[in-house]
């Protein structure tokens, strides 16, 4: 049997087809994942209202949606147009990196370099769920981005151009060069941003919480090994890792009533440090040895960062796909991208917002032909 040369745009229709069925799984993962819930048991899928088993019949990607009209075959609830969003987007991505990959290896029959189609689909789908859920959720789950650069390593062994899009490393074998510019990238793109969240808590300091009445607060323990405790007051929910950052930090509660493993203690000024709980008698609590911690307060100071923890892996992650020259590119394409969505109204100024979604435009940007811009700039600087 004669196959068309994997240039020919027929092979870009299985590739959509994959693209929406791994779609499919990510709706999945992004719905459960930051529930704390498997991702396979239940295996089958079900309906976030009802809880019903969504059959196969039902679950074909993109179609059974439009079929649906949008609800649950049961109960009628309304299924958010999130679903069919995540599948089509996914299905774009994965058929654009095929064919990137493709006329990056020569494209008319195989080449071992193709076979960095995996791991770039990996890091595809990882970029799609950790959008969705920093978007919806403000946490960016470790284990995505943790994957997701190892993925990167992988793809720069097999294809050495993808993270030296501008300048190849003079390193032989080239698949050695490739894995130094992966590693050299993730370094910088982790580190880096590191920094400048260290810097945001310099320059941010805190933030303060004022209640007309008395707003619940608590301690929320994580799900897993993996995420962090959380800080719920009203509106606010933020991960540990985005409150202590330096070992100064404090969190500041003036409670009005305060539980303590499940018993009322004397309400007043609660300072709660990374480790410890300084209770308002001025007895101390080791986290580890604390069960559950809440009450109501009218007031709280809370160290600010401008970005979190989660940026910065997902940074890393970037950088060991894309290099040094990627992370550069994606941190100003993806300010510039934030600058713009608050231009529009989309976004306030001085708001709290996810900022993973924008680093993975600027990222993807950066992939699908952003780096001509930086090698054209660089080549009119004279410095090739």
């Amino acid at each position: 049997m004669i196959y068309p040369p994997f240039d020919h745009p027929v092979w870009l229709v299985p590739a959509f087809l994959i693209g929406a069925c791994i779609g499919s799984f990510l709706n999945v993962v992004i719905y459960r994942l930051p529930l704390g819930l498997s991702v396979n048991d239940p295996k089958r899928s079900f309906c976030p209202k009802c809880k019903s088993p969504i059959p196969l019949r039902r679950n074909v990607p993109v179609i059974s949606w439009l079929l649906l009209r949008g609800r649950c075959g049961d109960c009628k609830a309304p299924i958010s147009p999130r679903y069919v969003i995540v599948e089509l987007l996914t299905a774009f991505l994965f058929a654009a990196v095929f064919w990137w990959v493709i006329q990056r290896t020569g494209g008319k029959s195989f080449a071992p370099g193709q076979l960095a189609i995996l791991p770039l689909w990996y890091m595809i789908a990882s970029f799609v769920a950790l959008s969705f859920i920093d978007a919806e959720h403000m946490i960016i789950p470790l284990v995505l981005t943790i994957t997701g650069t190892i993925a990167g390593l992988v793809a720069a062994v097999l294809l050495p151009e993808v993270p030296d899009l501008i300048a190849w490393s003079s390193l032989e074998p080239a698949w050695l060069g490739g894995l130094w510019q992966s590693v050299l990238g993730g370094v910088i793109g982790f580190f880096g941003l590191w920094v400048v969240v260290l810097l945001g808590k310099l320059a941010f300091g805190r933030k303060e919480i004022h209640c007309e009445e008395p707003a619940g607060w608590r301690l929320e323990e994580p799900q897993n090994d993996e995420d962090p405790i959380h800080f719920h007051m009203g509106d606010e929910k933020l991960a540990w890792w985005d409150i202590f950052y330096r070992s100064s930090d404090r969190l500041v509660i003036e409670a009005d009533s305060l539980v303590v493993d499940g018993k009322p203690a004397e309400p007043g000024r609660l300072t709660i440090r990374e480790q410890e709980i300084e209770l308002p008698d001025g007895s101390k609590i080791a986290l580890e040895d604390l069960e559950s911690l809440e009450g109501t307060a009218r007031h709280a100071v809370i160290p600010r960062e401008a970005m979190g923890m989660g940026d910065v892996h997902l940074m890393g992650m970037i950088g060991a796909l894309f290099g040094w020259a990627g992370v550069f590119f994606t941190l100003l394409a993806s300010s510039l991208y934030a600058l713009a969505g608050a231009a529009l109204g989309r976004i306030g100024f001085g708001m709290r917002l996810p900022y993973g979604p924008f680093l993975v435009l600027g990222a993807l940007t950066w992939m699908f032909g952003g780096w001509k811009l930086a090698e054209w700039y660089v080549e009119n600087l004279g410095l090739r």
